[in-house]
């Protein structure tokens, strides 16, 4: 089945794009491939797997689990070795967060340097 459009990127609002993609850039090991003063993207090499940051900058980061400012979305990044992955994962700026919902420990719960909630997710 052909779809309607192609898929280009996922674009986080935060209020500092330059900061953040160097965040991503270090999380996934994609180098930052375009850097403007409101936009900066990091990118494996292009559509499907790049990620853009714009500025926004009265960005409020979410609440989540708290309803009042809802994650939105957010990223499932797969990892072949859990803890390693959280240790380097603090290291360059993540927050491991307070709710890990996940009771076998399949994944954890982090917050980007902006706010934004990520999932490690075991292999």
């Amino acid at each position: 089945m052909s779809g309607v459009a192609e898929f280009q990127s996922v674009v986080f609002d935060c209020p500092d794009p330059k900061g953040l993609a160097e965040f991503y850039s270090q999380l996934l090991g994609w180098p930052v491939t375009s850097v403007e003063d409101d936009w900066v993207v990091v990118s494996d090499g292009g559509p499907p797997r790049r990620l853009a940051f714009q500025l926004a900058p009265d960005f409020r980061p979410p609440t989540w689990p708290d309803p009042e400012r809802p994650q939105q979305l957010h990223l499932d990044l797969r990892v072949a070795d859990l803890d390693e992955a959280e240790k380097r994962a603090l290291e360059i700026g993540a927050v491991k967060h307070e709710h890990q919902p996940s009771e076998e420990d399949s994944f954890r719960v982090f917050l980007d340097p902006a706010g934004h909630t990520f999932c490690l997710c075991r292999d």
